[in-house]
């Protein structure tokens, strides 16, 4: 696939939907999204025909993760720049403030940096299963 530098029609994509996470415990990681985090429950389904949980999770009235337990799987690699998902960011008015509350709340945070192409403020902390999650001042 080439790319040109004219602008090219596109597939008409909107934005964003979600982020799709599995969890290795479902309750644990629920309570972290919902807790510590404060995104709200949207939907949440018991599928038997896969014999799995399904979790929409929503950040003022849109969605914006999907939580899916599976039962046994294997890690996620642990190396920053691993092929993959780098890590969710979550746009939040203070980074400062953000990160105090998670803190409050028993969440290790890093401490805040400043992106040096933006000038943004941010700070990134871990789910319960090692997902790396960004908290980056809008």
């Amino acid at each position: 696939m080439s790319l040109s530098s004219r602008p090219m029609a596109g597939p008409g994509l909107l934005g964003f939907h979600h982020a799709a996470v599995i969890c290795s415990d479902y309750e644990k990681s629920k309570r972290f999204y919902v807790e510590a985090l404060g995104l709200e429950v949207m939907a949440e389904a018991w599928r038997p025909e896969s014999g799995s949980w399904k979790l929409d999770l929503g950040a003022g009235g849109r969605r914006a993760v999907e939580l899916f337990w599976f039962g046994e799987r294997p890690p996620r690699p642990d190396r920053p720049e691993a092929l993959g998902l780098r890590h969710l960011a979550f746009a939040v008015a203070d980074v400062d403030a953000s990160a105090g509350v998670l803190s409050a709340r028993g969440v290790d945070v890093e401490p805040v940096r400043v992106d040096p192409g933006t000038g943004k403020r941010f700070t990134f902390l871990k789910d319960p299963d090692g997902l790396p999650l960004e908290l980056y001042e809008a």
